[in-house]
């Protein structure tokens, strides 16, 4: 049995975005960029939405409880003609935790705790950073997440998650996920065993 579709769209940009800190859990809020990166991707899901014949209130949509995350999907509703508010929040959506190291740039990180970036490096998969979470354990969360979902979904959330859902979903090996690239104002479209970026 096919499992459903999922629209995955990682939050637009904020300020600590522009100045590379690390975020994790910290309540960032989306900059003026990242609400246009929003509109931006409810644009490519009208689209993809159209050529596939499906009505956008034929999906289910869900959101990481950050308020980066829950506005990128407010946006995105909006901009479908759906009642905002109306989406489930999900706190196995949260960013990965990056414990005493968020709000510090990596030059700043480096600076701090340098033996132990060489250590994450050796194996980014099950590395933790201090008082935080590791992406093995993200994917923990994220499976639990993943067997819950029935229908077709659009979920607004994050790099981290996103890295972990490719993982769980055997797209690629743990080691490589961690490094994947996930860019704001796309679409990336799970399906099957197919991962698909839409821009």
């Amino acid at each position: 049995m096919s499992r459903p579709v999922i629209y995955y769209i990682r939050h637009g940009l904020t300020d600590w975005n522009l100045e590379q800190r690390l975020q994790g859990r910290h309540d960032v809020p989306l900059n003026a960029a990242g609400c246009a990166q929003a509109a931006c991707c409810a644009a490519i899901l009208q689209h993809l939405f159209r050529r596939d014949h499906r009505a956008p209130e034929s999906f289910d949509y869900v959101s990481s409880p950050l308020v980066r995350a829950r506005k990128t999907m407010e946006i995105v509703r909006a901009t479908l003609g759906l009642e905002p508010a109306g989406y489930a929040v999900e706190g196995q959506l949260a960013e990965i935790a990056f414990g005493e190291w968020e709000g510090l740039t990596y030059p700043e990180v480096m600076a701090r705790d340098k033996h132990v970036i060489a250590a994450r490096e050796l194996d980014k998969w099950a590395f933790t950073p201090p008082g935080g979470e590791s992406y093995a354990q993200v994917a923990v969360r994220i499976r639990q997440w993943y067997e819950t979902i029935e229908r077709d979904t659009v979920v607004a959330a994050h790099g981290g998650t996103a890295r972990a859902l490719i993982a769980h979903l055997g797209l690629a090996p743990p080691q490589d996920a961690t490094h994947y690239s996930v860019d704001q104002g796309v679409v990336y479209v799970f399906a099957g065993s197919r991962l698909t970026r839409y821009a």
